[in-house]
């Protein structure tokens, strides 16, 4: 994808469901001249809290942010862009020492604390177009090693928000098809290594369908 070819695709939108390199998602924004919206993996460095301000900090004092130029972090958060209403939660479960792991029982805060929020944004029924994350649900997905086991609150999250689809990465398909799953109304896609995709909104907020880049 680092090519001038990329112009052709003309997405209204890239997600990057974590484990891309920055300056890779930095030359597709800057190429596409779209919004970014990701996760972060659990190969991703520590992206640093930002105060009210919107000042980046690190232990405290000022910092440069580690991410994506002008992309959009919404791990443990929801957001409205291009006309979709996304949610995220980032990494995986916690397998060693590193940033963006997590144990399941950390998942499940986490999970509740992002459903509360989604109802907060858009009311309970008012339809969340994409859950993006960068690990699969467990059992739907995944696989039996340890760094590449699922996450058990998704399923709860699914349950809550019913999401029109779940796009996730981490599970790496090495030649081998990794079809689409369906939970309820949710289709759950793994984007890896990219996704060109039309997704219409599940919401009232825009009637017109939107070109998805995910990776």
């Amino acid at each position: 994808m680092y090519s001038p070819s990329v112009h052709t695709i003309k997405p209204d939108l890239i997600i990057a469901a974590g484990d891309l390199p920055w300056d890779y998602l930095d030359f597709l924004e800057s190429s596409l001249n779209v919004p970014l919206v990701f996760v972060p993996g659990n190969h991703d460095p520590e992206v640093e809290k930002k105060d009210r301000s919107g000042l980046c900090l690190r232990d405290g004092m000022p910092c440069s942010s580690a991410q994506p130029y002008g992309g959009i972090n919404v791990d443990g958060t929801v957001v409205e862009v291009a006309g979709l209403r996304i949610a995220g939660l980032g990494g995986c479960v916690r397998y060693r020492p590193g940033p963006n792991q997590y144990s399941q029982r950390q998942y499940a805060w986490k999970g509740r604390r992002l459903v509360r929020k989604a109802r907060r944004a858009f009311g309970r029924d008012a339809g969340l177009d994409i859950l993006l994350t960068h690990a699969p649900p467990f059992g739907l997905g995944d696989e039996q090693d340890r760094p590449h086991v699922g996450v058990h609150a998704l399923h709860r999250v699914l349950a809550e928000l019913q999401p029109r689809w779940h796009l996730h990465g981490h599970i790496h398909p090495y030649g081998v098809a990794r079809p689409d799953r369906q939970v309820g109304r949710t289709t759950i896609r793994n984007v890896v290594p990219w996704k060109i995709m039309e997704i219409e909104p599940a919401s009232t907020i825009s009637t017109e369908s939107r070109t998805v880049l995910s990776g």
